[in-house]
């Protein structure tokens, strides 16, 4: 069986922490779109950690972790991430590699860096981490499979055609230095010996476990809304972020997917541009962010502060929708126990009009939020094992969220630690 742990908003949602914890419960766990250019953060007995690019399973020993073939895969990112995993005091992880999958190149974060400069103002907030050269290559068949590593005629002849092209958009558009072929060589050389160990045929190994009876998590990345077909395009990211995306980005068959857990935070958080309708700002955003998450609202990979807002149910109905969940986790919803009540945005007001569906971005330019308001718990509901203890205005604020976004909430998270989980019974 196969179940999937995605976003249902524009990312940062607290997936990480839901694949650890069902990860006691599987056998593999897979990363099948994006890249490092986004973490999960992860607290366990082993400590805190912000993963990027390992699947969030690594801390178990039954477990194998996957990085499949529609991943964007930096070498060097792999491997720090890897030996900062097991200098905290994990044990060597089960990891294995698509030999499909392609290679963040060095002129890829270069480029990434470089057009953010030229576009100034009207930036993507990108991570900088070379995604979008990166699919950008992918999809105009110049990028490099890792397998392309082991085949030095071919991957010499391929390099010195991408180089050239790469090298007239650097001098003539960038004005910037150009890439040096023999140099570039030797990197890709150090990769095809560092990564070795690891690569397999990953859609084999993971079809014969799935006849074997093995259970699967598909970690995604991101969230519906950042998603390249679905979501607040441009301001979206280069990989599809849908469940849907994880037969083609792990090479297994869609039906295996039997589970969709969508994760979405008792409040809205966004990290780069784009239309956040239920965005807040002011003393009132600060104090959010400062006690949001385990850290505050800090993006694990740039560190930079998150945009916050109250709850967005239209979108999140949206997001639930467009994954196709068959039950949703709500988190960090301790953090709202200091105020004294709490808005809910259940519609969006386009041109005079009322609206509670998601709409395409020009709209979305144009929406105002439409804010409900109910009581707060005001206290700090942090240690509670059971979600009948939880207090009535908390269980209704949750009970208020299931009817807005129409998708049966199962899983609550009320602390930052794995346990910190309590498992409800929907009212859908």
């Amino acid at each position: 069986m196969v179940r999937a742990i995605v976003g249902a908003n524009w990312g940062d949602e607290g997936k990480g922490k839901i694949t650890d914890m069902l990860a006691e419960t599987s056998d593999i766990i897979v990363r099948y779109q994006g890249g490092a250019n986004a973490g999960h953060t992860i607290i366990n007995n082993y400590g805190r950690f912000a993963l990027h690019l390992l699947p969030s399973g690594i801390f178990y020993d039954h477990t194998t972790c996957v990085i499949g073939n529609g991943v964007a895969f930096s070498v060097p990112a792999f491997i720090k991430e890897l030996a900062d995993v097991e200098a905290g005091g994990v044990p060597e992880p089960k990891i294995l590699v698509s030999d499909r999958v392609q290679i963040v190149m060095p002129y890829h974060i270069l480029f990434d860096q470089y057009e953010e400069e030229r576009l100034g103002k009207a930036s993507f907030g990108s991570t900088k981490s070379g995604i979008a050269p990166f699919f950008s290559d992918k999809y105009a068949k110049i990028g490099f499979e890792v397998n392309e590593l082991f085949d030095e005629e071919t991957l010499v002849e391929r390099l010195k055609r991408v180089v050239e092209l790469k090298n007239v958009q650097l001098r003539d558009l960038y004005h910037k230095p150009e890439i040096n072929f023999d140099e570039l060589l030797e990197t890709l050389h150090s990769y095809r010996d560092q990564i070795a160990p690891y690569l397999c045929d990953t859609s084999k190994f993971l079809r014969d476990a799935l006849k074997a009876g093995k259970t699967v998590l598909l970690e995604g990345q991101l969230g519906t809304l950042k998603d390249p077909d679905h979501g607040i395009y441009p301001m979206v990211t280069s990989s599809s972020t849908l469940a849907g995306y994880g037969a083609v980005g792990a090479g297994i068959p869609p039906y295996e997917i039997k589970e969709i857990i969508a994760v979405t935070k008792a409040y809205s958080s966004a990290v780069g541009a784009g239309e956040f309708v239920s965005e807040i700002f002011g003393e009132e955003a600060d104090e959010l962010r400062r006690r949001g998450g385990d850290k505050g609202e800090f993006g694990a990979t740039t560190g930079r502060p998150r945009r916050v807002g109250w709850y967005d149910a239209v979108a999140s109905k949206y997001g639930c929708h467009m994954q196709s969940a068959t039950s949703v986790a709500l988190t960090v919803l301790d953090v709202l126990g200091y105020l004294d009540e709490i808005k809910i945005c259940t519609g969006y007001e386009i041109d005079g009009k009322v609206t509670t569906d998601f709409p395409v971005t020009p709209l979305l330019k144009k929406a105002k939020p439409v804010f409900e308001t109910l009581p707060g718990w005001k206290c700090d509901i942090r240690g509670i094992k059971n979600y009948d203890e939880l207090p009535e205005n908390c269980k209704n604020y949750i009970d208020f969220i299931e009817r807005h976004i129409e998708a049966p909430i199962t899983l609550v998270s009320n602390g930052p630690e794995r346990e910190a989980i309590l498992h409800r019974t929907p009212k859908l």
